[in-house]
């Protein structure tokens, strides 16, 4: 394939998979992965339907990656938008972020979860075969393992989601390791992320959660923006430094960087499917994030305990020790670095991509 005259020499990683298509495209990671393809040279074609994202982001993605990525507004789960996607575009291979993704609503909601991200992930594997396009990276989730039995958590650990969300990353998952054992040239990287915050550095690009926040850092900084009143904590009573739960938080960034090293793991790896952690390996507590979170913004964020909340495990972080060996790829970025970059984007964001409500005041 001539290389495309516009476009910068792809570097060595990206010189066997040029054109990448990512899937959600406008989302928070598939945002900040779309500009690390670009900066490294790939040609990057996104598709989004924004169901839980903004048109905004195509147009930032293009401002901060300097180059513009070739966009198709559309559904995964629609083989009819995917028929003429790939038959306009070359593909070499595949990062699938595409899916709905907040663990309570899909307690609330499990038919729309199970709908959604099983349909999509099928007509995608369908028009993917149909064009021998057999190069895929997966954004799974650490929910596939369920309520963790040891710590560390590494690829080894017993799988068994405990909600919607979470069975169908796990359901995904078997799906690809069974389409992967009969068909040979499938290479697939299952990549499981731990908590991603942060956001990227020019503070153009960020989470951008439609309606209340289910993760702690988008909600954090929006208490600290003056969009809400304060952040509640849940429990204080847990075995941990200070009574609050453990997580393994990574920077965007750094996760979104696993998934350049996982395409260029797969052109030169064997075929098969392969899952990975992504995460730092290191824990830390909801206070000592609302602390590093209050430093990075120059003030105290208001805050509450509150009950456990139900189905909320103690201590949950990562074993990143495949991924380190096998994808040449390691977390750099600090909780400092995480929450300074999460604010960057909030304090020039207060409302995301969307226009503020008439009524709102935001400090």
């Amino acid at each position: 394939m001539p290389a495309d005259p516009a476009t910068p020499s792809p570097t060595t990683a990206a010189a066997s998979v040029r054109t990448v298509l990512v899937t959600g495209a406008a989302g928070y990671i598939g945002s900040h992965t779309c500009v690390e393809l670009l900066a490294a040279g790939y040609r990057v074609v996104g598709i989004d339907n924004f169901d839980n994202s903004s048109s905004r982001a195509v147009d930032a993605i293009a401002r901060v990656a300097g180059r513009p990525l070739r966009f198709v507004e559309g559904d995964v789960a629609d083989a009819a938008v995917l028929q003429r996607l790939f038959a306009d575009h070359p593909i070499d291979a595949v990062v699938h972020f595409a899916g709905l993704k907040a663990v309570n609503e899909s307690v609330r909601e499990p038919l729309r979860y199970y709908r959604t991200n099983l349909d999509s992930t099928m007509t995608l594997l369908e028009q993917m075969a149909a064009r021998g396009v057999t190069n895929l990276v997966f954004s799974s989730s650490c929910t596939v393992y369920g309520e963790p039995e040891r710590l560390p958590i590494d690829e080894s650990a017993p799988l068994g989601a405990v909600n919607p969300y979470g069975r169908t990353k796990l359901i995904i998952e078997d799906m690809m390791r069974d389409l992967a054992a009969a068909e040979p040239a499938w290479r697939i990287s299952l990549l499981r992320y731990f908590n991603p915050v942060g956001a990227h550095e020019s503070g153009a690009i960020g989470e951008d959660p439609l309606g209340i926040p289910n993760g702690l850092m988008p909600y954090v900084m929006q208490v600290a923006v003056g969009r809400r009143d304060k952040v509640a904590v849940y429990g204080n009573d847990y075995e941990t430094a200070d009574g609050t739960c453990v997580r393994d938080y990574i920077h965007v960034v750094d996760l979104a960087q696993g998934h350049l090293a996982a395409l260029a793991t797969l052109e030169r790896g064997e075929p098969g499917c392969r899952a990975y952690n992504l995460g730092t390996g290191n824990g830390t507590t909801v206070l000592e994030m609302l602390a590093a979170s209050s430093k990075a913004v120059g003030h105290d964020i208001a805050y509450e305990i509150v009950g456990r909340r139900a189905g909320d495990a103690p201590v949950v972080y990562a074993d990143p020790t495949m991924a380190n060996r096998d994808l040449g790829w390691h977390a750099t970025r600090t909780i400092h670095d995480m929450c300074v970059d999460h604010w960057r984007w909030q304090s020039t964001h207060p409302w995301g991509f969307q226009d503020p409500p008439a009524d709102a005041v935001a400090s």
